[in-house]
């Protein structure tokens, strides 16, 4: 009876330690939750440092503890104890077995530290194969919320060396490109000029001359004509917006306001037209 009363204390206190552990990382996830929360929406701070801080600390604790649980075990005291003896081995064995898991806190680091792209933040991956917002950056793993509202879960060994579009990088303001085919019979300055109220009407356009060229009459929205297709002109305006969601409403409701706006003004928008002659027909014209 003695034996089994200290069996199950030998397992009772590394149990009451480990959950003990994850009860006090849960309590610190979530102040430091609410920590996060207050500090960035109060202050406008960048949330990066403190979500991977958050995920360093947790990790830490769960550590803490796993290594406490084990150290209260007489039999996993003296097993740790043999096991410290030949450290240099088992540092050995442990950086190859975990070799990836390692890269990856490494790479995590160093997006924390450097910055190529930040919480909250739009990027563009695999050349526009993945496209959303930054949601979390882990010690492991880089969360990514796509325009579907889905998780890409990206190691953060592989997203360190991808080439990654972000529109927000050092300042915050887009040019947006947007360009209309119009025919070559119509009114060019005239299509040019409907194009530059109708960006310019919109509250997203944003005015980024510089004083010369506000002093030189510069228009707000610059239009050029920059090809000469088969079948029509394409005419760019080039539309500056605060930020990448604010330039993505403003290409999409230009383009339907200069398209009701061409129909209203009689400006055409030309689109391919094929005429077709069959072999029979023409054969029957010439015996006749």
């Amino acid at each position: 009876m003695n034996e089994l009363l200290a069996i199950l204390e030998s397992a009772i206190i590394p149990i009451g330690i480990l959950l003990g552990s994850v009860l006090c990382a849960s309590l610190f996830r979530t102040f430091f939750n609410r920590l996060i929360k207050r500090q960035t929406n109060h202050l406008n701070n960048d949330p990066t440092n403190y979500k991977f801080l958050k995920h360093s600390i947790t990790a830490l604790i769960y550590l803490v503890g796993l290594c406490w649980a084990i150290y209260t075990v007489p039999t996993l005291r003296v097993m740790a104890t043999s096991m410290l003896a030949g450290a240099g081995i088992l540092a050995v064995v442990v950086g190859f077995a975990s070799q990836q898991a390692l890269s990856n806190i490494v790479a995590g680091v160093f997006i924390v530290i450097f910055k190529p792209f930040r919480v909250n933040e739009r990027v563009i991956l695999k050349e526009g194969v993945y496209v959303g917002v930054v949601e979390d950056i882990t010690l492991r793993h880089t969360v990514i919320r796509d325009l579907e509202n889905k998780r890409i879960i990206i190691p953060n060994s592989a997203i360190s060396s991808e080439i990654i579009v972000n529109p927000d990088y050092a300042e915050d303001k887009v040019c947006k490109w947007i360009e209309v085919g119009v025919a070559y019979n119509s009114d060019i300055e005239k299509a040019k000029k409907l194009m530059q109220e109708e960006i310019q009407n919109h509250p997203n356009c944003l005015d980024n001359r510089t004083n010369e060229e506000k002093a030189e009459k510069q228009p707000v929205v610059r239009v050029r004509l920059i090809k000469m297709l088969d079948s029509a002109v394409i005419l760019r305006a080039w539309a500056w917006s605060p930020d990448s969601a604010k330039g993505f409403e403003l290409l999409c409701d230009s383009q339907e306001a200069i398209l009701k706006r061409f129909n209203t003004e009689g400006i055409s928008i030309p689109f391919p037209q094929r005429t077709i002659h069959y072999a029979d027909s023409q054969n029957k014209d010439a015996a006749r």
